[in-house]
């Protein structure tokens, strides 16, 4: 069935706004990015039956924001308690906000479903008094169960069910909104943010502070794709390993404190063993929880593992031999699969006894490829839900134009395309990323080679890790909010006739102080680098540099006091295209100076005066910390890195701040 909408002017003329802003969200911006913007109104529950009963429509309460469970939970339910005080601050919250009678509910369980009228709350303990509805109106989910069965239940729990456990039907006089919103912020704070534990926790901090809002905001994250799914899935089975590990914890520590003084001391011994050791797990876990809970500490130290295919492993060749070409496509007719022969698989292979598989999905394709194998994909658009980890070395090849080839990256958590394959090839594709943990493509070791490829991103697009090769030509990158194309230290780049453009910056090459000798190698060759937010190029680099080369010893060649008290007088400006005087002589100084304001003239000289300038910093710093001791010097092996092999033909246009920028940091 689908949702009836219920429209603000439904309700009556004196609703208080707070309410109505609260039940109906449309035309109302959230003050977070986190959740949806739905609205709260007459709606089926997602729990209702397929079956033959139709239950009463029901207050749509689950899609909250972020923010009106923030606000909730901060000023109402649980302000600045502690986690002792917990269940008594949310009581108090219950009983001054629920309408303690006269509503019905759907008392939902995950045996059956009946409809119940509320004749009274007990906020202590917060539950509610019922009575099965007349006439009755229930629906079992296990053969047995019928209203003598929900009726005998019911006496047992003397007519009280939990709070969480009741779906608040829909009224429209608007007397009953207020508890509906009750009722799911009470359900859903101990179905997804109390843990059994919390009470036994340090008393001293704030509870909202240490772990409400963390937990919140790790809830939506993971409900709007944020989190890679890997860690999604680590952090469900810490959460179970540790409610397990807790209740026998529990059910041990109550069965010692429940014997007799004269019982087997060597026994209580052994338990209190076993029980010291369940203790220990248990905060082993806690603690791998709260690091997935916290955001910083989540980024820092879990994304890396979790969001790409760091850990997929080699296949190499099969046991038998061969090449295996992998055909994706999600319809092959006889006129796609007769040209695909002749024009493509023919000129491939002479041999008549190649392996062809079909696939209809590109993820799939890649993952049944080993060493050498081939993967054709049809024109079409591919939606991929996972992590398209390339280990070994294969070649994905579109047939057809990229705009006729689109793979779509669906769910943002994890990161699109990563490469760690010996030489990786990737031809004539249309890559379509929304959001990330990492870039559209990344490579972490290996070479990869993309040849005109079509990346619209909306991260940092294509990442070159350390000692990783890429050959880029003739691609088409834009939409980064970082930069079209990192570059970290000690990785190879062959950028030819690319088109970097509409991003915050085009080229981002790193260059950090604790890497003395892994300079990138770059070639950059005919690309067009235009319309980029920032700098066509930013180098990265510390201000420590820097710092090294103004304390080098005077008796340096090159330098005298004057010259150095001069240059602690200069001013740094972190964005501002350098010239190194170091690097480059007065005919070259004069000569960038003269071409400032000519973007496409003064790109290429500007990038390459200072790529060289950075190599020689390094040979100074180098020196300076061989002079204290530090490390030892190795001039032939920094000398061979100091020219950046070409940066010729690029073309530089309507870059925000120009064609080439440093930031110190």
């Amino acid at each position: 069935m689908e949702d009836i909408p219920v429209t603000e002017a439904d309700l009556p003329a004196g609703s208080d706004p707070d309410l109505r802003r609260g039940l109906f969200q449309e035309g109302y911006e959230s003050a977070s990015d986190y959740g949806s913007c739905k609205k709260l109104g007459k709606s089926v529950p997602h729990f209702t039956s397929t079956g033959n009963v139709l239950f009463p429509d029901v207050f749509q309460t689950n899609n909250l924001l972020f923010y009106e469970r923030f606000e909730a939970y901060k000023d109402y339910l649980l302000g600045d308690g502690k986690p002792s005080e917990v269940e008594e601050f949310i009581g108090e919250y219950v009983e001054k906000a629920i309408e303690p009678t006269g509503w019905k509910a759907v008392w939902h369980t995950d045996i059956f479903d009946v409809l119940v009228e509320v004749t009274d709350v007990d906020a202590s303990s917060l539950k509610a008094v019922v009575r099965l509805c007349e006439p009755l109106l229930s629906e079992s989910r296990v053969s047995g169960v019928g209203a003598e069965g929900i009726g005998d239940l019911l006496e047992v729990k003397d007519q009280k069910v939990p709070l969480q456990e009741l779906y608040v039907v829909f009224d429209d006089s608007g007397d009953f909104d207020q508890t509906a919103l009750v009722v799911e912020h009470v359900r859903f704070f101990y179905q997804h943010i109390w843990r059994p534990w919390d009470e036994e926790e340090d008393d001293r901090l704030d509870f909202f502070v240490r772990c409400v809002e963390p937990r919140l905001r790790l809830h939506y994250d993971i409900l709007e794709d944020r989190i890679p799914s890997a860690l999604v899935s680590e952090y469900h089975k810490l959460l179970s390993e540790c409610e397990e590990v807790y209740a026998r914890f529990t059910n041990l520590r109550n069965s010692l404190s429940n014997k007799d003084s004269d019982s087997d001391s060597e026994l209580d011994n052994v338990s209190m063993v076993e029980g010291m050791k369940m203790d220990d797990q248990m905060e082993n876990l806690k603690r791998k929880l709260k690091l997935i809970e916290n955001p910083l500490l989540r980024y820092l130290f879990c994304y890396q593992r979790n969001s790409g295919s760091h850990s997929v492993k080699a296949k190499g060749l099969r046991q038998a031999g061969g090449r295996v070409i992998h055909i994706v496509s999600t319809t092959m007719t006889f006129a796609t699969l007769q040209d695909l022969m002749t024009e493509r698989l023919q000129p491939e292979n002479s041999s008549r006894n190649v392996e062809i598989q079909f696939h209809r999905d590109p993820l799939e394709a890649v993952n049944a490829c080993y060493e050498g194998d081939l993967v054709i994909i049809c024109p079409g658009r591919y939606e991929v839900y996972g992590v398209i980890g390339i280990a070994d070395s294969i070649e994905l090849e579109g047939y057809g134009l990229p705009d006729d080839v689109v793979i779509e990256k669906k769910g943002k958590g994890d990161s699109f395309v990563d490469c760690t394959g010996a030489h990786v090839k990737i031809s004539n594709v249309k890559f379509i990323q929304h959001e990330g943990v990492e870039g559209i493509i990344s490579v972490h070791s290996g070479k990869a080679e993309l040849d005109n490829c079509v990346l619209q991103c909306e991260t940092s697009g294509v990442t070159v890790k350390n000692s990783a090769e890429l050959l880029m030509k003739y691609c088409d990158l834009y939409g980064a909010k970082g930069a079209g194309i990192e570059i970290y230290p000690g990785s190879n780049c062959i950028l030819t006739g690319n088109g970097v453009h509409h991003c915050r910056d085009g080229i981002l090459i790193k260059d950090f102080i604790d890497i003395v000798y892994d300079t990138p190698k770059i070639i950059m060759e005919n690309n067009v680098i235009h319309n980029n937010e920032g700098y066509g190029v930013v180098l990265v680099k510390p201000a420590a540099t820097l710092d090294v080369l103004n304390e080098e010893p005077e008796e340096s060649e090159g330098h005298n006091p004057e010259e150095k008290a001069k240059e602690h007088e200069a001013p740094l400006d972190v964005l501002l295209p350098p010239l190194d005087i170091e690097a480059c002589d007065v005919a070259d100084e004069q000569k960038y100076t003269a071409s400032v304001g000519q973007e496409e003239a003064e790109g290429n000289h500007a990038i390459t005066n200072e790529l060289v300038a950075n190599s020689r910093r390094k040979i100074v710093m180098k020196k300076r910390l061989s002079t204290l001791g530090i490390t030892k010097a190795d001039d032939d092996k920094l000398t061979s890195q100091e020219m950046f092999v070409s940066i010729v033909g690029n073309q530089f246009k309507r870059n925000g701040k120009g064609s080439f920028g440093t930031f110190l940091f």
